[in-house]
C-alpha cells in the first residue's frame, strides 16, 4: 500500500470554460472572484460542478486588474488589501452559501498571491483578515513562503502548495512568468516534477539545484493551455502509482 495522498488544486471561473472537463481530475478549485475574472454567473456554475464532483470550494482573490488578469503587482495601504480580500470573500460567500457549499480554502491569485509570498506584512495582513472571519478557513500558499509562515504563527489551517506547470528559482520563488522557461509546457516533465515534490519534497530548479520543497497541495492552471492534458495526465501517473488525490 503506498501511504501517498496529494491535494491537486486547479484555478477555475477565470472565463477559459473548461471546468466541466478538469473537475473529475481535481480535489480543489480555486474559484476566480470577480476581481480579475469571472462574474456571479460563473462563480455559481464553478461550485455547481465542484459540488457534483465531491471537490473542495476555494475562494480566489486577486487584485482589482481584470485588464491584467490580475499579474500586475498594485500599492495598497494595509487597510486597502484587508478590504480588497474581505469584499471578495464576502462576495463569493454570498453566492456559495444559499447552494449549500462549504467554502474550504482561500488562495490568492496571480500578483497578489506573490506580493504576499514574499513581504511579510502583507502577508500577516492577509491572514489576519480571514482569520478574522473564519479561523477555521485552509490557506492555500506557496511553500516555504511568508504567506505560510503567517498562518503557522495565528493557528490558521494552511496547506502548502507547489505547482505542476511552473519552474522554480534556487530561492524557492517561481520563476517570473515574464522570463523563459518560466511555464512548464511537456507532461513528462510535468510529471517527473510533481513525483519528485511527492515522494522525495523536493524539487529542481532552474539554475539545476534541487531545493527542498514540502507540499501539502499541487496547482494545475486551469487558464494555462495545456490543462487538461496535464490534469488528465498527472490524475492517471497518480493512479498508476497508487497515490490517492484529496484535498486536506
Amino acid at each position: 500500500m503506498n501511504p501517498f495522498s496529494i491535494d491537486i488544486n486547479c484555478d477555475m471561473g477565470e472565463g477559459i470554460g473548461n471546468e466541466a472537463d478538469l473537475m473529475p481530475f481535481i480535489s480543489s478549485a480555486n474559484i476566480a472572484c470577480g476581481f480579475h475574472a469571472g462574474n456571479a454567473e460563473t462563480i455559481k456554475k464553478t461550485i455547481e460542478l465542484a459540488l457534483a464532483h465531491g471537490v473542495a470550494i476555494g475562494a480566489h482573490p486577486s487584485y482589482n486588474d481584470p485588464e491584467n488578469f490580475g499579474r500586475v503587482s498594485q500599492f495598497l495601504s494595509l487597510l486597502e488589501l484587508a478590504e480588497l480580500i474581505a469584499e471578495q470573500y464576502y462576495l463569493f460567500e454570498k453566492i456559495a452559501i444559499p447552494m449549500g457549499a462549504k467554502i474550504h480554502h482561500v488562495k490568492l491569485h496571480g500578483a497578489l498571491y506573490n506580493d504576499c509570498a514574499k513581504y511579510p506584512l502583507l502577508s500577516k495582513t492577509f491572514i489576519q483578515t480571514i482569520h478574522a472571519i473564519d479561523p477555521t478557513l485552509c490557506i492555500y500558499g506557496l511553500s516555504g513562503s511568508h504567506t505560510i509562515h503567517e498562518a503557522l504563527l495565528l493557528g490558521q489551517p494552511f496547506a502548502r502548495e507547489g505547482f505542476a506547470d511552473r519552474t522554480y528559482q534556487n530561492n524557492g520563488q517561481l520563476t517570473p512568468r515574464h522570463l523563459d522557461h518560466s511555464m512548464i509546457e511537456d507532461l513528462k516533465q510535468v510529471n517527473v516534477q510533481v513525483l519528485k515534490m511527492i515522494h522525495e519534497q523536493k524539487v529542481k530548479c532552474i539554475q539545476g539545484e534541487v531545493i527542498e520543497l514540502k507540499v501539502d497541495t499541487i496547482c494545475i492552471h486551469g487558464d494555462g493551455e495545456n490543462a487538461i492534458e496535464f490534469a488528465t495526465g498527472i490524475y492517471q501517473t497518480l493512479k498508476e502509482q497508487n497515490i490517492e488525490i484529496k484535498y486536506k
